[in-house]
């Protein structure tokens, strides 16, 4: 389902590819993984090393790093909880702008990363309620996702096509948005079990 849907999002900027190498890359995590034996962290480095090192053009090490982010920030935690995920978040943001000069308001993976791990941040740090937490992310990831609609391409094949870009999501974008959804819906199904 995400694959067609990238695939589609990308046909408007780029080659249409962008859904079936991200498929690709997770599928690889997918079978890199040892669902008995490796904890989370090693799971997210699992799949940081699949994306950086097996999908091509710059979306499989800018996603990829957002993984290792992830795995590095969690590696010595036994629990996760509302500091640990904004550790995690912090640092997998700070490791994918290492990688671009990329900004908000450039139309890329940026206009939702910023957004939301700034969101998290801020309700988290404000109520130390780890789902208000959450729910800020998810919120600003998707207005982040949203706003690439409005924006004329800085990077990527985009850049190229000017004004004709505005209409249309960012697919980098897009892919980041349905990993941070997925986290977040994720982490709260285990806060309320």
């Amino acid at each position: 389902m995400n694959k067609d849907h990238l695939g589609e999002i990308d046909r408007f900027v780029g080659d249409g590819d962008h859904g079936s190498n991200l498929n690709k890359g997770m599928k690889l995590a997918d079978r890199a993984i040892d669902y008995e034996h490796d904890d989370m962290s090693e799971g997210f480095n699992k799949i940081y090393k699949e994306l950086t090192n097996k999908i091509g053009g710059s979306i499989g090490p800018l996603l990829g790093y957002f993984f290792k982010g992830l795995a590095s920030a969690s590696k010595d935690s036994e629990f996760i909880d509302g500091c640990v995920t904004e550790k995690m978040l912090l640092n997998a943001r700070d490791s994918v702008t290492a990688l671009t000069e990329a900004k908000v308001g450039d139309k890329t993976i940026m206009d939702v990363l910023i957004p939301a791990v700034n969101a998290y941040q801020a309700a988290y740090d404000t109520t130390h309620d780890f789902e208000a937490g959450l729910n800020e992310m998810s919120s600003a990831s998707k207005e982040g996702l949203e706003s690439t609609k409005n924006l004329i391409a800085k990077y990527g094949r985009g850049r190229r096509l000017g004004d004709l870009v505005i209409g249309h999501q960012d697919s980098g974008a897009a892919s980041l948005n349905i990993m941070i959804q997925t986290f977040a819906e994720t982490a709260k199904q285990l806060i309320n079990k």
